[in-house]
């Protein structure tokens, strides 16, 4: 291999196919982490602009999900992908996802568990119809725009079910924060054992993870968010937004390099 050429091992060769076939990243250890950040930081942002701001959830609920609106018309109408607006309509998802939940929840009087038994339902029709429309459910490799947009329809609510279900455990379940941060992380580790140790679809795990990290990421939320007298770290929900903001937007520089260095060593194999 000639000097600044990336190699292109078995582990690039497979990230090559995903960039050529999809607009979506591989699914990843890094694609988890950035996952959790991007929905942590939804969560304090969505709080920042509900509650810190006090323009109220239906308020809220209205401007995110216009933020989301022409974030992901952006992401449905480019050619490839794009981390920096792969990653911003995932936040935009987050964070329209926690002030609609809360509107459900609190403005609407539906309480948690009847708003996540709501959502659910909207979730399982979404997933049902996507298959029946295009006859996969594939988070890897979706090339058409029907499949994409069935996928972001998929992850709003997604997105919006987990932190129903992260408020009922915290909330109502008599768990607590950390009752329900445990209950979550063990959840978290069986579908990472079933991924390798079981035959259980692999795309049915995706979904149950992607449900789950939401409410995971948000214990780090309230970490950063309540005082030392409640055991955060004090930083309140500017403070928390602007960290975890730093950290999603170097770790989306990171894959953006990456991604670019790839595209130009296959672009240079295929000169030869």
């Amino acid at each position: 291999m000639l000097k600044g050429r990336i190699i292109l091992s078995k582990e690039n060769m497979t990230l090559i196919k995903t960039i050529r076939a999809s607009k979506i990243p591989e699914v990843t250890l890094l694609f988890w982490i950035m996952k959790i950040c991007a929905t942590t930081l939804g969560e304090t942002a969505g709080d920042l602009l509900s509650m810190t701001l006090d323009v109220g959830y239906a308020v809220s609920s209205i401007l995110l999900l216009s933020v989301f609106l022409i974030a992901v018309s952006g992401q449905l109408f480019v050619k490839r992908y794009i981390p920096v607006l792969f990653w911003i309509v995932i936040v935009a998802t987050s964070t329209a996802g926690t002030t609609m939940s809360d509107y459900m929840d609190r403005t609407l009087g539906l309480g948690y568990a009847t708003g996540a038994l709501i959502l659910v339902s909207i979730l399982i029709g979404v997933l049902a119809l996507w298959y029946y429309e295009e006859r996969s459910l594939s988070v890897s490799k979706i090339t058409t725009f029907r499949g994409e947009l069935f996928y972001w329809i998929a992850i709003l609510f997604s997105n919006t079910l987990g932190t129903a279900l992260g408020d009922f455990l915290a909330d109502s379940s008599g768990l607590g924060f950390a009752g329900g941060a445990i209950l979550i992380s063990a959840l978290l580790a069986l579908v990472v054992l079933a991924h390798y140790f079981t035959k259980i679809p692999t795309v049915l795990l995706f979904w149950i993870a992607f449900v789950l990290t939401r409410p995971f990421g948000a214990t780090f939320g309230d970490l950063f968010t309540k005082s030392p007298d409640n055991g955060g770290l004090g930083f309140g929900t500017t403070g928390s937004s602007l960290i975890l903001f730093s950290i999603l937007a170097t770790l989306v520089l990171y894959e953006t390099i990456r991604t670019k260095r790839i595209r130009q060593s296959i672009s240079s194999s295929s000169t030869k």
